[in-house]
């Protein structure tokens, strides 16, 4: 059995906290894991943030209701669950998730979740479990799961060295330097095609 594990932000839809950072005129906002590798160290930052600003849970799920999958990312999906199991493992939240996964329809999804003050304020974050994208592959693979992975980002390099085949897909240049190891994709089309390329190896 094969499965494929693709990140979510940067692979299948734009970046929120990148499109927050537009909608609110914030530049700073713009940082993401693409920038930052210690995840805790960007969220402790993004949660100062938006309290120094007095932003609240509600103004993120105001930017997120408008937003939309990147193009051709629903058909993509589709064709894939048509010949394989599939899991979103994403480092976002279930507060932020819903509207893109309905319009991806619906996916399965491994995320983390928000803790959430009485004022409304985003107070914490919980995660499903440390260095999760990595764990859910090793935890697959004891299943006797072959796992083919794809992301663009730091805190995607666990999951793809941990599973049979990893890739990148459109990662910025800094990340590639430094992690050579996983073939650069510009397109779901070609991440389509080396998807079939390693399960068709991998079944041998």
């Amino acid at each position: 059995m094969q499965m494929i594990c693709l990140d979510l932000e940067g692979v299948l839809v734009p970046e929120i906290w990148i499109a927050f950072a537009e909608r609110t005129g914030i530049t700073e906002f713009r940082r993401t894991t693409r920038d930052e590798p210690d995840y805790d160290k960007l969220m402790r930052w993004r949660l100062g943030l938006l309290r120094q600003h007095g932003l609240k849970l509600a103004d993120i799920q105001a930017v997120i209701a408008g937003m939309a999958p990147l193009a051709g990312a629903r058909e993509f999906l589709d064709e894939l669950r048509g010949g394989y199991q599939l899991i979103i493992l994403s480092d976002t939240f279930y507060e932020f998730a819903d509207p893109l996964m309905r319009q991806l329809g619906r996916p399965t999804l491994f995320c983390n979740r928000l803790v959430v003050d009485d004022e409304g304020f985003v107070a914490d974050y919980k995660l499903r479990q440390p260095d999760q994208k990595r764990q859910a592959v090793v935890a697959l693979k004891s299943l006797n799961y072959q796992v083919i992975a794809a992301g663009d980002s730091y805190n995607d390099t666990g999951m793809l060295g941990a599973a049979d085949a990893g890739f990148f897909i459109h990662p910025p240049a800094s990340i590639v330097a430094q992690f050579p190891q996983f073939p650069v994709h510009a397109s779901l089309a070609e991440l389509r095609t080396s998807i079939d390329a390693a399960a068709a190896r991998l079944r041998g």
